[in-house]
């Protein structure tokens, strides 16, 4: 008798760059470490950024607005099972935003990156119901459980770092971005996705999977 073995469910939060497949530009390659301050700035301004300087022996302290949405999202969880669509809309347009200029420093890009279009970056963040799909209790340990997760990202993103430097110099050399480092780092990036979702965006109960692939 023959047996059909099913595929398993691909993971609900799913995300992905487009490769480019042409020559980048070598000039603002040469330069991105300078290039992405501006936008880096505007991130931090939405992201819940905090600073602090000293000038003559007195320090100024400053802190941006908004962010992630967490703790809010944990207490309606909790206690209302409910997670507004509006915060799960800002918790998502705020990841996107963040990782396309990720995408830019990582090199993956050349063009600059949008506050609001998705240029290069495919990032699907389901909307959920709290009450039908999620575990009230969960997001109490959430964080807890992706320890395993937190350890192997830090070794892999220093693998990252690495190869970055292998790709910059292959950019400002030949033009173009090796596909095997690229698909390495879209990788970790993916990973990196899953496991925000799960312990910080709290869309989804199911435990991210140890697998760089889709």
């Amino acid at each position: 008798m023959e047996v059909l073995l099913m595929p398993p469910d691909p993971y609900p939060v799913t995300y992905d760059v487009a490769y480019p497949d042409r020559e980048l530009n070598r000039l603002t390659t040469f330069f991105r470490i300078f290039t992405v301050i501006p936008i880096a700035i505007v991130l931090g301004t939405v992201s819940g950024a905090t600073w602090s300087s000293t000038y003559e022996g007195t320090t100024t302290y400053g802190a941006a607005a908004g962010g992630i949405l967490f703790g809010g999202p944990l207490l309606m969880i909790l206690f209302r099972e409910k997670f507004p669509l509006w915060w799960q809309e800002w918790n998502r347009q705020l990841l996107g935003f963040s990782l396309r200029v990720g995408v830019y420093m990582a090199l993956q890009d050349d063009r600059y990156p949008s506050t609001d279009e998705a240029q290069s970056v495919a990032l699907h963040v389901p909307e959920v119901d709290a009450k039908e799909e999620l575990n009230r209790f969960l997001p109490l340990v959430k964080w807890f459980l992706a320890i395993p997760h937190y350890i192997v990202l830090a070794f892999l993103w220093i693998a990252v770092f690495f190869v970055l430097i292998f790709a910059w110099f292959a950019i400002l050399f030949t033009g173009r971005y090796p596909r095997g480092a690229f698909d390495f780092v879209v990788g970790v990036e993916r990973w990196h996705v899953r496991v925000i979702s799960y312990a910080l965006l709290l869309v989804t109960d199911r435990y991210p999977p140890f697998a760089l692939k889709p």
